[in-house]
């Protein structure tokens, strides 16, 4: 009896300590489907004061009753990921300076993680508000050596998950060139004499490592904003050949991917000196989207099952963005 109440007095003060600490103890519902919405007139600006009663949601073609609804002005849990890996090293003082600008433009409630990863992977400040904390973690960043990218995506989504029901999203800088990836790219592609022969030998969709972010991201509801560097652009390569443009078509597709199934966008770096205003484009990007969070009606249950997604706006013509769907698990 003395060790249950022990255990017991334990637990409960493990509970207030995470509320004493802002912790969120709450789980999202593992069959909740939850979408961050942006909405534009035609002319492309947001939208940002609609209502819950704007909205209908659309699960392959069923109405599906919207169970919460949080507005655009609504904080995040975000992740910062800084990839610190060798090709980034001749302009990591830029990166820094860009990043600096992200963190000036989010909310004062937006919760902050900056993780960085090269062939490791190192939180560099776990979720704050303290702007200096962040500003901190930016300024040591560094290293060197190898990519590990999707494993830096699975990590950043484990510490997105205790972070509860807020609202998530992650915002990475990177070539989106994986070493793990790039080497089985490579072997695919070994055999072709052509760039279209290449470029066809991969599959990148059906990357294990992608899918497994895929799948983590649907549950959780996280938006991925990929900022794609010049540096892995397949069409400025400076000696191509037909494995290696396979190589870099494949990871600025799989760059794609990630954006269009989680409702973020892709933004393509076209010049260093462009790095601060697109992190403050992204910046600006959060604080537009609505969340929406509903049960499928449905009951089928068949895992691997793909569902579409539509989101209307009774508020006509405005365009509302989201994702595509998900694959039920």
């Amino acid at each position: 009896m003395l060790l249950l109440s022990l255990c017991l007095l334990a637990s409960l003060a493990s509970v207030a300590r995470a509320q004493d600490q802002g912790e969120e103890v709450l789980r999202v519902e593992s069959n909740l489907v939850q979408l961050n919405v942006g909405v534009v007139d035609q002319q492309g600006r947001a939208v940002t004061t609609l209502a819950r009663d704007d909205f209908a949601v659309y699960e392959d073609g069923v109405r599906q009753p919207i169970q919460t609804f949080e507005p655009a002005s609504a904080p995040f849990s975000l992740v910062l990921l800084l990839d610190v890996s060798g090709s980034t090293m001749s302009f990591r003082p830029s990166l820094k300076q860009a990043a600096m600008r992200f963190i000036d433009a989010l909310s004062p409630d937006d919760r902050v993680a900056v993780i960085s990863f090269n062939q490791k992977v190192q939180t560099l400040a776990g979720f704050t508000t303290d702007r200096r904390k962040i500003a901190y973690a930016i300024d040591i960043a560094d290293g060197r050596g190898e990519t590990q990218f999707y494993k830096a995506l699975n990590y950043s989504l484990e510490q997105l998950a205790k972070e509860g029901k807020r609202r998530k999203a992650i915002v990475v800088m990177t070539d989106g060139i994986d070493t793990q990836m790039r080497n089985a790219d490579r072997a695919s592609a070994a055999h072709a004499q052509t760039n279209e022969e290449a470029i066809a030998s991969i599959k990148p969709d059906a990357s294990p490592q992608l899918n497994s972010v895929l799948n983590a991201a649907d549950r959780q509801g996280v938006t991925i904003f990929p900022l794609a560097l010049p540096s892995g652009d397949p069409k400025r390569l400076p000696l191509p050949d037909p494995t290696i443009t396979a190589i870099y078509t494949s990871a600025r597709t799989r760059l794609q991917t990630l954006a269009d199934r989680t409702g973020g966008n892709l933004n393509e770096i076209r010049r260093l000196d462009e790095l601060a205003r697109l992190y403050a484009e992204v910046a600006a990007s959060l604080r537009t989207l609505y969340t929406i969070v509903y049960k499928p009606s449905s009951t089928e249950a068949q895992s691997g099952k793909w569902h579409t997604i539509r989101v209307e706006v009774a508020r006509q013509p405005l365009i509302a963005k989201t994702k595509t769907g998900y694959y039920s698990h």
